[in-house]
């Protein structure tokens, strides 16, 4: 099943976000810029590109797991979410989480991939107590290790 998304290219040298295989989730989105993340360091990257998706819709910016394994480069909000209405450029909060090595990027090179998913809106009702479950209140690793 395919959505159709609107897409602006406001960054005309940029290509438009492609999905590098078939059967692929994320769409690659690009840098319109040359930056250098720092050990630590986290910067607003734009991608020069600007969506409308239709309602029910929301787009979900994922990091790139060969930037992650190979230099520690990640998403700060990953993923991070782009709802519906929101028609301003897309940008990418990268982080550089390697603790001695920094990481250049270049005008063109893919930072993060985008995933459009289908959403659904929720009625929220107030009540005094929740219906019982099986795993009740447990989180935080209480079913174990692995």
């Amino acid at each position: 099943m395919t959505v159709q998304v609107l897409i602006q290219r406001l960054d005309e040298g940029v290509p438009l976000p492609l999905y590098a295989k078939p059967g692929d989730a994320g769409a690659d989105l690009v840098t319109t810029i040359d930056f250098t993340l720092q050990p630590g360091e986290r910067k607003l990257i734009p991608t020069g590109i600007a969506i409308a998706l239709p309602d029910g819709f929301a787009a979900f910016v994922h990091p790139r797991s060969g930037l992650a394994v190979k230099h520690g480069v990640s998403i700060v909000n990953a993923p991070g979410t782009v709802d519906a209405g929101y028609r301003g450029e897309l940008q990418v909060i990268l982080i550089n989480q390697d603790l001695t090595e920094s990481v250049s990027f270049k005008r063109g090179d893919r930072i993060a991939q985008m995933v459009i998913q289908r959403v659904e809106r929720a009625d929220f009702l107030e009540v005094s107590e929740l219906p019982g479950s099986g795993r009740g209140s447990g989180g935080f690793g209480s079913t174990g290790r692995a």
